[in-house]
């Protein structure tokens, strides 16, 4: 009858113990959680970048015109220079915001070819992706920068080839690295590929189409962003 009791008592015990650990450890877990979560916003404001509201681009660089955008018998080079980008920003939030861009190109003829000239321009509005506060790994004075939107492009040949003059849509598709030297400067490294919505007409014979291009295009240029408007989204 003595083991009973004492059984039984023992029972008590354990059933009033337990409400007491899982308490602790609900407590253990919540001021965990909590010290984790302060830590992480510790790491979060450390992060934080400088991002100018309104900002001006200028770049210049090469470009790659792609070789079905000419008739099969008159391509242009693979690597032409000069391209040339100027752009004005706006910044909506730290991470999205807009952009009106114009690009100008120059291509020419291969050197074992009828020779011409191209003048290509294209005007874009874009939006604009900044998700470097979400990047840990990128050092503080760089920021990762995308950029994507519609535009109209102008394909016109020089000389008395203005009869192959070509203009239709595009859509622009970009990534930048930038470094920033200042709140006020940066330098940036942009590569873009510019898809055009149309297709070449068919030339017979194909010398006819000398210096037609209604193709799509890379680019690679660098450049420098000057912010215009004060550094609003600064820490």
């Amino acid at each position: 009858m003595k083991n009973c009791l004492d059984l039984y008592g023992s029972s008590t015990n354990t059933i009033q113990i337990k409400p007491n650990y899982y308490t602790m450890r609900f407590k253990f877990a919540k001021y965990s959680l909590a010290i984790l979560l302060l830590f992480s916003s510790v790491d979060i404001i450390a992060q934080r970048r400088d991002i100018p509201t309104w900002s001006a681009q200028i770049g210049l660089g090469t470009n790659l015109p792609s070789k079905s955008g000419f008739v099969d018998a008159y391509p242009a080079q693979s690597l032409n220079f000069p391209t040339v980008n100027l752009g004005v920003q706006r910044m909506f939030t730290r991470s999205l915001g807009a952009r009106l861009d114009y690009g100008f190109n120059r291509f020419k003829s291969e050197d074992d070819l009828q020779e011409f000239k191209v003048n290509y321009s294209r005007i874009n509005t874009q939006l604009v992706y900044n998700p470097s506060e979400f990047l840990s790994f990128l050092p503080q004075e760089l920021q990762l920068i995308g950029h994507t939107g519609p535009g109209y492009s102008i394909a016109t040949p020089l000389g008395n080839l203005d009869v192959n003059k070509q203009s239709y849509l595009n859509f622009n598709l970009g990534i930048e690295l930038h470094y920033f030297i200042n709140r006020k400067v940066n330098l940036y490294t942009d590569i873009s590929y510019i898809y055009g919505f149309s297709s070449l007409d068919d030339y017979d014979p194909e010398l006819l189409g000398l210096g037609a291009f209604n193709g799509s295009m890379l680019n690679v240029t660098v450049g420098v962003s000057i912010a215009l408007s004060g550094c609003y989204y600064c820490e």
